[in-house]
């Protein structure tokens, strides 16, 4: 039996991470083995991901507590774990997505991203998008595109002049 204090720590603990999370996924890791549990708390924490196990009740509160909780409360049935994103809120949801394809746990009951609540089935949805690094890559790529554009320009007017003053001494020298 959890004592008083207990709850209070576990709910000061998910409060804490809910303030500087951009967002969280809650999974129904039901039916989860051992080593399944660890490989996917290794593939979390490998990413920079918190992942806490709570009673239904403590979340509830410390969402509470929070004053802002856009997730229904029928997704809070059986055993919920939360994946807490701080960075990147993508890349969990290809973790999860991972796990469940290789074992069918954990099941992801609803997601919160910037304060807007998805509801489990959009799991396919949610990691099909790009993550921070690719959209960075492609910002950086179309940065990089016009700068070799212009490089290239020069270049070819330099090698074009190059060209021109070559001509222009083998005439003289005829």
């Amino acid at each position: 039996m959890i004592t008083k204090e207990q709850k209070q720590t576990i709910i000061q603990e998910l409060l804490d991470k809910f303030k500087i999370a951009n967002g969280y996924y809650l999974v129904d890791f039901s039916g989860m083995t051992v080593e399944t549990a660890k490989t996917f708390r290794r593939a979390l924490k490998a990413k920079g991901y918190d992942y806490k196990v709570a009673k239904n009740t403590l979340i509830l509160r410390a969402l509470a507590e929070l004053g802002e909780n856009p997730v229904p409360e029928k997704a809070f049935f059986g055993q919920t774990g939360v994946v807490f994103t701080y960075d990147d809120p993508v890349t969990p949801a290809k973790i999860i997505k991972e796990q469940s394809e290789k074992t069918n746990i954990p099941k992801l009951k609803g997601a919160v991203i910037e304060g807007k609540f998805f509801d489990g089935s959009k799991l396919k949805e949610i990691a099909a998008l790009p993550t921070k690094q690719d959209i960075m890559a492609s910002i950086v790529g179309s940065l990089h595109a016009p700068v070799s554009g212009i490089v290239g320009s020069i270049n070819a007017v330099l090698r074009d002049v190059a060209s021109l003053i070559e001509e222009v001494a083998k005439q003289k020298a005829a």
